[in-house]
């Protein structure tokens, strides 16, 4: 997750006082308001239970009122400490943690806890009304969500809750995976707009975990929903034969050969984002990011107007961060008591060209943080499948170790690097598809000025390097 600071805000206290408050952004919205007294308490009970040794440092108390400039720097300060505590896979996956944010978030929205009423819409846009709390963490509306369609308690680990944003034109476009911090009714009512709504979606990539899902009857049919829904939005290409076919088994009530068939379509299984900008091939390409399958697909629109298409493999992403920037004017950040900063977001990954270049592509999209998301649990998947773990245990944290690429053979192969979608044009990279094991080594960080987000670096397990017969 990306946790930052952007801002700070002077409130009145209850006696006429004044303090200042800091605006906690998760993944680039603000997910509550808290005081340092309150952080300073979080840092005593985590101390308390896990010990100096383990807990980051926390930035010290002053005995006289802070200046401007003491201000900005004790902002700075708790944002290093908040993601320092976040990226500790233990400290950063703890009860003590979450709930202190889950509270937080729920007093910041100043939403009572109550039982309330929460539609979760499915894939085919059918609404599931569910009794919660406005207290609930996600974990637990997830499962009111299961026991209310029937699905069986082995697959609730197979579906995850996403936030997203249907616009009245169509668009559709997701904001983030609900995470165990969150508060998913406050989550969405706070943000005072009908186009956001919870969607219930499968959480996993690889399409052989299909299977399980298809031989339940409730599973079976949210899979053939998103299905066809993915379809329908053109995030799965289809052919006009294929399209017969699909329509075919469609009218016969085929759902698992349906699913069977749309398995081998291209693009089946991945999230599509909304148009962006990248740096790569050259600057300030216009570019549809895709996510899924092992990676991420680019279909880039060059400054001449030619379409370039490819794909980049998580396995050959050595790193990656988001970074989040505000608007800087005479030296200084827009933000602030003054209103609200406009966060700009870019996902950066370092990315194996060759056996012996690395280069950095940067993409600069709202939904920068969510394609991070989607990198890390691709990671986490990947590294559960090769230690023989299951999918069902999968804990929302990161491991440890080294990984092969998987041999199973996909359905769709994906185009090389940047290959044009014209088969009678040579590609501008091709990259060799044979891997070998490699250490994950010195990650650099960023010197850019007006980097807000701290080195907070995801390095990848699950890289792997190119071998010498590869070439």
């Amino acid at each position: 997750m990306h946790f930052s600071i952007p801002e700070t805000e002077v409130r009145c206290g209850e006696n006429g006082s004044t303090y200042v408050a800091y605006n906690i952004h998760v993944n680039g919205v603000l997910h509550c308001q808290v005081r340092y007294s309150q952080l300073l308490g979080l840092h005593e009970q985590l101390r308390k239970e896990y010990g100096n040794n383990v807990v980051p440092a926390f930035p010290p108390k002053k005995i006289f009122t802070l200046t401007p400039a003491e201000v900005e720097q004790r902002r700075e300060q708790l944002e290093k400490y908040m993601q320092a505590v976040r990226q500790d896979p233990i400290v950063g996956n703890s009860e003590v943690f979450n709930s202190f944010l889950r509270k937080a978030q729920q007093e910041t929205q100043q939403i009572p806890t109550e039982e309330v009423q929460l539609d979760v819409h499915l894939s085919n846009g059918q609404k599931v009304k569910v009794s919660i709390l406005t207290s609930d963490q996600t974990e637990d509306v997830l499962e009111a969500v299961a026991s209310k369609l029937d699905l069986s308690d082995d697959l609730v680990g197979y579906f995850s809750l996403f936030l997203v944003r249907e616009g009245k034109d169509g668009s559709y476009s997701f904001v983030r995976k609900l995470q165990e911090f969150e508060l998913p009714y406050v989550s969405v009512t706070s943000l005072r707009n009908p186009e956001y709504r919870i969607v219930l979606r499968k959480s996993y990539w690889d399409s052989s975990y299909d299977n399980d899902v298809m031989d339940s009857r409730v599973g079976l049919n949210l899979l053939y929903a998103q299905t066809v829904s993915d379809i329908e939005r053109g995030w799965i290409l289809v052919n006009k034969e294929q399209h017969r076919q699909l329509k075919s088994l469609q009218e016969k009530g085929s759902k698992k050969e349906f699913i069977r068939l749309a398995q081998t379509l291209k693009y089946f299984g991945y999230i599509k984002f909304d148009p962006c900008i990248t740096d790569f091939p050259e600057k300030s390409c216009h570019v549809i990011v895709s996510a899924g399958n092992s990676e991420l697909n680019f279909h880039v629109k060059l400054p001449n107007e030619q379409i370039k298409e490819g794909s980049f493999k998580v396995t050959r992403m050595r790193c990656w961060r988001v970074t989040s920037s505000v608007p800087v004017a005479n030296g200084t950040a827009n933000g602030g008591s003054s209103g609200k900063s406009e966060l700009k977001l870019e996902l950066a990954f370092e990315y194996l060209m060759s056996k012996d270049r690395l280069q950095w592509v940067t993409i600069s999209s709202p939904q920068a943080i969510m394609m991070s998301i989607c990198l890390q649990s691709m990671v986490d998947e990947l590294m559960v499948k090769k230690s023989g773990g299951s999918i069902k245990k999968m804990l929302r944290k990161r491991h440890n170790g080294s990984l092969r690429r998987s041999e199973s053979q996909q359905a769709v192969k994906s185009p090389p690097l940047l290959d044009s979608p014209d088969s009678n044009k040579e590609a501008v990279v091709k990259l060799s598809s044979k891997l070998t094991s490699v250490t994950l080594r010195g990650i650099s960080t960023s010197n850019s000025g007006n980097d807000i987000s701290g080195n907070n670096f995801h390095g990848n397990f699950a890289f792997e390097g190119i071998g010498d017969d590869d070439l």
